[in-house]
């Protein structure tokens, strides 16, 4: 057998088909590695082969073979080669034992023993763009601030219907403003406007999703509305690409649409989303420093991986690992935890049989007292979830101190609402990085009711989830889809401001990626 051979039989067993054109190239052995390592890889050729060589950000190698699967049945290959270069321009930087690569990664388990663990890490680079200073609540610890930059307040009362109404406004206003600012949709008019028009002509709409209805034929009518009225828009299944991203809408959320407007109906040619601006770029700090995400501990219940968590403990304060490991360490300077630091009580039916500590005040006492092993230089910042004992409701409070008073009294810990907004790392010459935290109880009706997320990959894929909600610009785009507290006079899970990174727990599955610069 010679080499090409063996190379094809290789990567074949992976599950890796091979393009011709790859056969023709020479590989260095660390391009081999790589490719080696990439664990969603389908298909190989040479596009993907300069992605990993250039060492370029953690890639969605389904969607980049979505795109190539449609250029090569429509023989256009814009779109894909469109993404090919918002890859090359989006870099996120992996580190390892061995050397600096990067990848896409479907798991953050770490042993300690093993010297070729993986971490995320910023490097060194000079930051331009330095953010005005704002009005923030801000708690420091040694060098390494903590600023709030959105926390919540929920102020009860007396609920009318306005409440709601005023919600749903402030929700539409804004992803309005967003919408109007898109290129494509220059020209937007009211939908009264088009139920008045006699003739057949191009028409763009801004609307919100009152209903999705699909015909005998497979075709989708949506029900869109405005503060001037109500117009069903048709979406043919004959046009594939736009069916396709009309089956991802949900209820409530807010869409820009383009298309033909006959006899009091639009048929649709183009679906626009508010969506985080392509120019926005992927942060680097000044200094190398780590930062930790964790969520859905569950300290109480008898899944608790109470060895796994001593191990992480005794890595943290440098007490084992590698040296490499204990420098990596000794560099972390924050951790954020993003919500079910217990399992609760009551939660679920029957829940009483998996718990080791059945009393909530003890469940927090456990957790208190492993958490506050952690060296007091790390700052942690904790949101809290579903499971913790606070309301459901979005936005969630801070934790309830009569069931968390050791929680509230460890100095170096910062407490914030759920979703929230914080910025980290921030110095006298760099803006720092805004980390949005928020558990993600909507999550399960995104997977029950998107199809792409879906068939996907479902709870194993939070990075199309998360991809999901920032396209919304919403982390809770349909109404039903989670509990709201409505005292709000603007609706506190818009994402207003763009973040550098974006944190979720809930469905237990890890996975990392980026999406327009943002790490996910």
């Amino acid at each position: 057998m010679d080499e090409r051979q063996r190379r094809i039989a290789e990567l074949f067993e992976k599950g890796i088909l091979i393009n011709e054109d790859f056969l023709e190239k020479n590989l260095e052995g660390d391009v081999i590695e790589k490719i080696e390592a990439e664990q969603d890889l389908l298909v190989l050729n040479t596009d993907y082969v300069d992605i990993i060589r250039q060492q370029s950000s953690l890639v969605d190698w389904y969607e980049i073979d979505q795109y190539r699967v449609n250029a090569e049945i429509d023989r256009d290959d814009e779109l894909y080669q469109t993404q090919l270069q918002q890859i090359h321009h989006s870099k996120l930087f992996l580190s390892t034992s061995l050397e600096i690569t990067h990848q896409e990664l479907s798991s953050l388990e770490v042993s300690l023993s093993e010297p070729t663990s993986t971490f995320v890490q910023h490097h060194s680079i000079q930051e331009k763009n330095i953010l005005p200073q704002e009005d923030t609540l801000a708690t420091q610890l040694g060098n390494h601030a903590v600023t709030i930059l959105v926390s919540f307040e929920n102020k009860s009362h007396k609920y009318a219907v306005h409440d709601f109404t005023s919600f749903f406004l402030s929700r539409y206003k804004f992803l309005e403003n967003i919408l109007r600012s898109r290129q494509e949709l220059q020209g937007v008019t009211t939908i009264n406007r088009v139920l008045a028009k006699k003739e057949r002509e191009t028409t763009t709409i801004i609307g919100i999703v009152d209903s999705i209805e699909t015909t005998k034929n497979d075709n989708l009518v949506i029900t869109v509305e405005d503060n001037t009225g109500r117009i069903k828009v048709l979406v043919t299944k004959s046009k594939k690409e736009i069916y396709k991203l009309a089956k991802d809408l949900v209820h409530d959320e807010v869409i820009g649409i383009i298309g033909q407007s006959y006899d009091k109906a639009i048929f649709a040619e183009n679906i626009i989303w508010p969506d985080v601006p392509s120019t926005h770029e992927l942060k680097k700090g000044e200094t190398e420093e780590f930062a930790i995400f964790l969520s859905d501990i569950h300290v109480g219940s008898t899944l608790f991986l109470k060895e796994e968590f001593t191990r992480f403990i005794h890595w943290i304060r440098g007490e084992a690992g590698s040296d490499q490991q204990r420098d990596v360490s000794s560099k972390v300077k924050y951790i954020i935890i993003a919500g079910d630091l217990v399992d609760g009580v009551g939660i679920y039916p029957s829940q009483e049989e998996e718990l080791e500590i059945k009393d909530i005040v003890g469940q927090y006492t456990e957790f208190c007292r492993l958490i506050k092993q952690i060296p007091s230089d790390k700052k942690i910042i904790i949101c809290p979830g579903n499971h913790d004992v606070v309301h459901l409701a979005e936005p969630q409070s801070v934790f309830y101190k009569e069931y968390t008073a050791d929680l509230t009294s460890i100095p170096n810990i910062t407490l914030v609402t759920n979703p929230s907004l914080v910025n980290i790392g921030k110095t006298d010459t760099f803006s720092g990085f805004d980390v949005l935290l928020y558990h993600g109880y909507s999550f399960d009706y995104y997977v029950a009711n998107v199809e792409s997320i879906r068939t996907g990959g479902g709870y194993h894929r939070s990075d199309l989830i998360m991809k999901f909600l920032l396209k919304r610009r919403h982390l809770a785009p349909s109404f039903s889809s989670t509990p709201y507290h409505p005292s709000h006079t603007e609706d506190p899970l818009l994402i207003k401001k763009i973040p550098d990174i974006f944190i979720t727990g809930h469905i237990h599955y890890c996975c990392v990626a980026n999406y327009k610069g943002i790490t996910m």
